[in-house]
């Protein structure tokens, strides 16, 4: 595996909130969000994919160590977002484990009940004062995947810089568009290509577990979803398939959109992705991608349904 990257020191002003993914794929899938808390810098993962020798080697190319991450937030526990390696706590982590508590019987049978360092939530929790998420349970196999929005305010400040994160969806629910809505950055999975899903030497049975609603989004739902959410300023797409996938084909889909874009990489870091506070009453009307019908077309399933 090659070294990841050097990229900038993360901001630590207070009010200010950043964004890099680690790895977003399904070799392993960990973001870090980096806030300020009473006057330290705080580092959050969302998922943690990755083994924790590998986590803690990029955190300290940001700048970021151990000791700065308060919180572990699982969208779910599949080996891909929770590394066997977190099952007992690693050297220098000292952080809250925070599982959905549907997920909590998995977790307690795989060793990762910390005591009091696994916290479960329901609809939410907070991370900090002036520091919330608020969560939506969405399908994904069998125990279901969590999806997060993070708010940050400041002190006699009314604005709110808000993340949105939600990957391995089976699809996108109008109750996850509502939690998500307006956020001022999106991460959201665009996992595949249809056509290239369909062309693959992939077992039928995986094509299905991906493409029939309770696995993966494909390009062309991402994209309706990113639509229907309309994030203020920056969309960021994660866990892209190696095989059934390009990064280019995500790209063009969004041609046009007034939100910026970043694309993950399965083993490199992405630049810092600036979470930027806006008005909370305030919603921006996004300008829509343009699809042409035809396009439209290549992403149908061979049954007429839409991947």
């Amino acid at each position: 595996m090659s070294a990841l990257p050097v990229a900038p020191a993360p901001p630590v002003a207070p009010g200010e909130v950043a964004l890099c993914v680690l790895a977003s794929s399904s070799g392993g899938n960990c973001s870090v969000l980096v806030h300020q808390d009473r006057g330290r810098r705080r580092a959050v993962l969302i998922d943690a994919g990755l083994s924790p020798r590998r986590t803690g080697l990029a955190l300290a190319r940001l700048g970021l160590r151990p000791a700065d991450v308060s919180d572990i937030c699982f969208t779910h526990l599949d080996t891909d977002h929770c590394h066997p390696g977190w099952r007992r706590p690693p050297r220098g982590f000292d952080a809250t484990l925070r599982v959905h508590r549907r997920h909590m019987g998995r977790a307690e049978r795989s060793g990762m009940l910390f005591g009091t360092r696994t916290e479960p939530f329901d609809d939410g929790f907070e991370l900090a004062p002036f520091a919330r998420v608020v969560t939506s349970l969405l399908e994904h196999d069998d125990l279901g995947v969590a999806a997060f929005r993070f708010e940050f305010s400041t002190p006699g400040d009314s604005r709110v810089a808000s993340l949105g994160y939600a990957t391995d969806l089976g699809r996108v629910t109008e109750h996850c568009v509502r939690t998500l809505a307006g956020v001022g950055t999106l991460a959201i999975e665009s996992n595949y290509c249809p056509r290239l899903q369909i062309a693959s030497p992939r077992p039928e049975f995986l094509k299905r577990r991906i493409m029939e609603g309770s696995g993966h989004l494909s390009n062309e739902e991402a994209l309706e979803a990113t639509w229907s959410i309309a994030p203020r300023d920056h969309a960021v797409f994660l866990h892209l398939s190696r095989e059934c996938n390009r990064p280019d084909l995500v790209s063009a889909l969004h041609e046009g959109a007034d939100y910026a874009r970043t694309i993950a990489h399965h083993a490199e870091p992405t630049r810092w992705v600036a979470v930027r506070a806006h008005d909370a009453g305030d919603r921006v009307v996004q300008t829509r991608p343009a699809m042409e019908p035809a396009q439209l077309r290549l992403f149908a399933r061979p049954d007429g349904a839409r991947a």
